[in-house]
Formats: structure tokens, sequence, C-alpha cells
């Protein structure tokens, strides 16, 4: 025999009611209604996506800061592979000062000058290095964004995409769902410990003997015809071209880095268990993630390697042949050996009697 339905909202006024959150059930409701048929148990795969966009934001700082552990993307297990984003190519470069010719060895400076540098064109690039007596603040600023290198625009979207993880944990909070929150926690903690490995391994190593206050004027050549004047401090150009970028990781760095990546998948795992509306708020927060930092990398200009910044200063009409070009920088430098070392003219006569080849790359 039911209750009537008088006495039911006397009862009511005295027993307490379970009630979900306003926002969990409009969210609950839409997806109920019109999309009754999507099921979204693997939205945690979506981070598993094998994508360069976090390796090439740690190419072009050199480094990697606090914040970027805030901002989630797909292929975040990616990020100890940023020295392989330059395609294994290490261009011959000629010191057109000394003559000397050697490679550069630095694979987040061969990725930048590969992405400034065109075809049949030579691009000048300026070597510099910050004021030594900046104020301590900015250091620490330092740790937590990295704003040697950035542009306005980078500095927004970026700002974007920490705001929008930040916006993300308080909505799972507000809809009271706790595998939600486990799923972000995860990938902030898997971010923040690939962060800690690479500002390790990317401390300042063997650069050479210093030359203070020489200058120096580098010729590289890239592959595709991209040709690259390199100008600027002999120990700045020594900082961004010569000895290791990332150094090898040693073994709780290794096991740090393996961690982390079974928590990735772990947490593709474990997002099933999440209400409906957080899946739909982690795909979201991955999708619009990488869309913004790959924004905030197109829109970064120039590159910070050890506390230098390498920056473009002119991009010359297109030659008409190699040869043109390696005319006009021997009659700037007024010498040809670094021409004949890299193999863009043919040794005179008196030259060729000399043991000294070109350079075999």
């Amino acid at each position: 025999m039911g209750l009537s339905p008088y006495l039911v909202d006397v009862l009511s006024m005295f027993i307490p009611l379970k009630r979900e959150s306003p926002l969990s059930t409009a969210v609950s409701r839409w997806l109920a209604e019109d999309y009754p048929k999507v099921s979204l148990d693997a939205a945690g795969l979506v981070a598993l996506a094998d994508l360069t966009t976090v390796a090439r934001r740690t190419a072009l700082t050199g480094t990697s800061c606090l914040f970027d552990s805030l901002v989630l993307c797909p292929g975040l297990h990616k990020q100890q592979s940023a020295p392989e984003l330059n395609g294994g190519e290490y261009p011959a470069c000629a010191a057109m000062t000394t003559g000397y010719c050697f490679r550069v060895e630095n694979p987040a400076t061969v990725l930048c000058l590969q992405k400034v540098g065109r075809t049949g064109r030579l691009t000048t690039v300026e070597v510099s290095s910050p004021d030594k007596h900046q104020r301590p603040w900015r250091n620490w600023l330092n740790v937590f964004y990295d704003y040697g290198s950035a542009t306005l625009a980078s500095t927004f979207v970026y700002s974007v995409a920490v705001a929008m993880t930040l916006s993300v944990i308080l909505l799972t909070i507000c809809l009271g769902d706790w595998w939600a929150l486990l799923v972000l926690g995860m990938l902030i903690l898997a971010r923040l410990m690939n962060v800690l490995v690479i500002r390790r391994r990317a401390a300042l190593g063997w650069k050479g003997a210093s030359e203070p206050g020489v200058k120096g004027d580098l010729l590289i050549l890239l592959s595709q015809d991209r040709w690259v004047r390199m100008r600027g401090l002999v120990d700045d150009l020594k900082a961004v071209t010569s000895g290791q970028w990332l150094r090898e990781p040693t073994m709780l760095e290794n096991a740090l880095v393996a961690f982390a990546t079974l928590l990735v998948y772990l947490d593709a795992a474990l997002a099933g268990n999440a209400k409906q509306e957080s899946k739909l708020l982690l795909v979201a927060l991955l999708f619009c993630s990488v869309g913004l930092l790959g924004i905030a990398n197109e829109s970064t200009k120039s590159l910070k390697m050890h506390e230098r910044l390498i920056r473009v200063n002119h991009t010359s009409q297109p030659y008409g042949r190699r040869l043109d070009l390696a005319n006009q920088l021997i009659k700037e430098s007024g010498r040809a050996d670094w021409a004949v070392s890299l193999g863009m003219i043919v040794p005179q006569s008196d030259e060729k009697k000399s043991t000294r080849g070109p350079v075999t790359m």
C-alpha cells in the first residue's frame, strides 16, 4: 500500500534526502538527453597520444619550469625525447674568424635553426647573454615560468592552459568526482617528475675553454640548403653549440621517468571510473591544452639555452648559387680556408698541395 502524496511531502520535511550538486545534475541531464549513446570510458587514452608538443616546448626553452606541470597535454610522458626532435641532424659549421670547422652538437639549437632557416637564403641570428646583475626575484620567477624567450602571445596562451587545468580541478571537486580528481592528480605528478628530471639534466656542463671578450662569426650549413650565420661572443656561441644539452640521466632519474610513464598508462586505465561529465572535461582539457601549447611554441621566436638567447636578426634574399654566398662571406671575413673545408669552393692551385681537405660529416 503506497503512501499518499501529501504524506510524502510531510515526511520529506523531516527526513533529509540525498541531493546531488546542481552542476552534476545539469550536466548529467544534458548528457542523457542529447548524447545518450556516447561513451567516454576510454577518455584516458587520449593522454597516451604520441605527440611531440611537450618535448618541442622543452627544446625551445632549453629546460622546463614548474608551471609546466599544470599544462596537461597528450604525449606528456614523451618529454625526455626532446633531444631527438632534430631528426639526427648535426650540421657542419665553420668559424669564419679562425677557419676551424666542426659540428653543432646541441640538438635543441639545431631544432631552432631548422625552424628559422629558409631554403636558398642566409638567416643571421644573434646570440646574447642576459644581464648578470638582474634582480634575485627574476631568478625565482624563472623557476616557475621561463619568460626569457617568451613573447606576449606565448605567455597569454600558456597562462590560459594553466588556468584551464586549475578550472577543471575545481569543477571536478564541485562534481564530487574523486576518481576524476585522482586521474588529474596522477597526470600532474607524472608531469612534475619529468619537469624535475629535465631541470637536473639541463645543468650547464663542459663547453670548452673560455675566451672572454672574443667575438665569433659562424656559418652553419643545414639540410635542404638552409644557411645560418650565427654571431656573438665566442663563449656564448660555445654555450649553445658545443657539449651536451641534456646530460645522460642517472639511475634515479631513469627510475623517476619510468614511474611517471607508468602513471600515465595507469591513469588511462582508471579514467573509466570517473563520471561521464568528468570524462568530458578531461578530454576537453587535453585537446585544448595541446592546441594552446602548440600556439605558444609557434609564437616563441627565440631559443633560450644555458642562459643565452638566440634571436633572428635578418633573413637575406634568395641566392642564385651557393657559390655566390661563399664569395660574399669570403670577402667579408677576409679568408677562404673555412669555405674550402666546408666544400663550398674549389681550392686554389697552391692550396691543392695541402693535405687539408673538406670536412666529411
